[in-house]
């Protein structure tokens, strides 16, 4: 994690905003499943059977975990019995594409990425040492030659390359803070070097303060934010370590863009377990809605990576609150089919508070599932949802409380809800 500050509120959106005539058009429930991962430590020398329950609990569809060759069983174990996908991480351009290439022939892959945070743990390319407060051309040119190795490689060309994470570090300007550096950029990598397909941040919603606010999720999603989050801004835009240029900020609004790693810790900040467990559903939310294609959870249980608590699991493998309100929301949200032409629903919410959110997902059975989520610390606000014209059958749902409906409502038009902290899901069925 890096350190930063100042404000601005910029909302990109995965689907388009109400309209009273069309509707808004739904996102797949599938793709939206398919954006969620965890950090696992199989390369680190955890075990991959300690993996197995907790990610077939938790739902999530991808993993993050080093390109060590001699840990390939454990990755294909965890592919072949949870049904997860892995993103491969290091540094050694070798290792990650021998890994890679085995993960892909048995349709494991998800993604490669480059060296994790070079501005905490350094690395060396033949025979320099780069990265913290030394040069950071040897990283440069590790993931300039990954990224070429992946697109000149016949079988790993179709699979995206995840940036640098923690770029805005770099202590001399190399040109990290872009996918493919444009011309007249004055960096020392040459103009139109490719690095990767999409940029990659460590935003921790917990940001670099130990505070809870309003919209604290929202936040630490927004592209453009300078604030107390480690955002896309700091790391892209104006870099956050030597303040060197990069996008604008209309370019950060459509760039192409994951987080691997973002988490709270249960101990350090606020709120204890039940916090880390709304604020976690509520990142996962905010980031697919405001444009990011992937979200990776730090970690699977404490102390895994970190000395930090900030695992979805307690060290003896009990389930925090965090990962039982992730079992829920993927529980409720569960399909494994895509929609390929998602329907248009009327609904509006009127007068939504700036710390209300939503996100219409659609089934492939048809059902809508109106996610409506709050980001206020405290209180409440009670919001009707209008839905232009009478339904059937309405499920209300409560990520809090279970994966059953908390309220079945019948022949409705208008659907009153009372949002405050946490994820509310309304299933109009078809």
């Amino acid at each position: 994690m890096a350190f930063l500050c100042s404000v601005s509120l910029a909302v990109s959106s995965v689907y388009a905003a109400p309209d009273s005539a069309s509707g808004v058009t739904a996102v797949s429930s599938n793709s939206f499943l398919n954006s969620l991962g965890v950090n696992t430590h199989v390369a680190q020398g955890y075990k991959p059977e300690s993996y197995l329950e907790p990610l077939q609990y938790l739902g999530v569809r991808n993993i993050r975990d080093g390109g060590t060759p001699d840990r390939l069983p454990g990755l294909l174990m965890l592919h072949g019995k949870a049904g997860v996908q892995v993103d491969v991480v290091g540094v050694k351009v070798h290792n990650i594409i021998s890994t890679a290439k085995n993960l892909a022939e048995a349709g494991a892959l998800m993604a490669i990425e480059g060296p994790n945070e070079p501005n905490n743990f350094p690395v060396t390319y033949q025979g320099q040492k780069g990265g913290g407060k030394d040069s950071w051309v040897p990283v440069a040119l590790i993931q300039k030659e990954l990224y070429s190795a992946v697109k000149n490689d016949p079988e790993l060309r179709q699979y995206p390359v995840f940036h640098v994470s923690e770029g805005g570090g770099e202590f001399d300007n190399v040109g990290m803070q872009f996918l493919t550096i444009p011309q007249g950029s004055g960096t020392l990598m040459p103009d139109g070097t490719q690095f990767a397909d999409y940029a990659n941040t460590h935003n921790y919603v917990s940001g670099n303060h130990a505070g809870y606010v309003d919209n604290q999720a929202w936040k630490a999603a927004d592209p453009t934010l300078k604030d107390h989050w480690d955002g896309l801004y700091v790391e892209y835009g104006v870099t956050w370590r030597k303040h060197f240029s990069g996008y604008s900020n209309a370019q950060l609004e459509t760039l192409p863009r994951v987080t691997t790693e973002t988490g709270w810790d249960t101990e350090a900040n606020p709120g204890g377990e039940r916090v880390q467990g709304i604020v976690l559903v509520n990142t996962l939310l905010a980031q697919f809605k405001r444009g990011w294609k992937y979200t990776f959870i730090y970690e699977v249980g404490d102390g895994e990576g970190s000395k930090g608590h900030q695992g979805l699991y307690h060290p003896d493998g009990t389930p925090k609150l965090a990962a039982t309100y992730i079992h829920n929301l993927t529980s409720i949200l569960a399909d494994n089919h895509a929609v390929p032409n998602p329907a248009k629903l009327a609904y509006s919410i009127a007068n939504e508070p700036d710390t209300v959110h939503d996100l219409l997902l659609q089934k492939s059975n048809g059902a809508f599932e109106l996610v409506v989520w709050g980001e206020q610390v405290s209180g409440s606000n009670n919001v009707a949802i209008h839905l232009g014209s009478a339904h059937a059958k309405v499920k209300i749902y409560d990520i809090t409380t279970g994966t059953q409906p908390v309220q079945t409502l019948v022949n409705v038009s208008s659907i009153p809800l009372t949002v405050s902290d946490h994820a509310m899901i309304v299933e109009i069925l078809p």
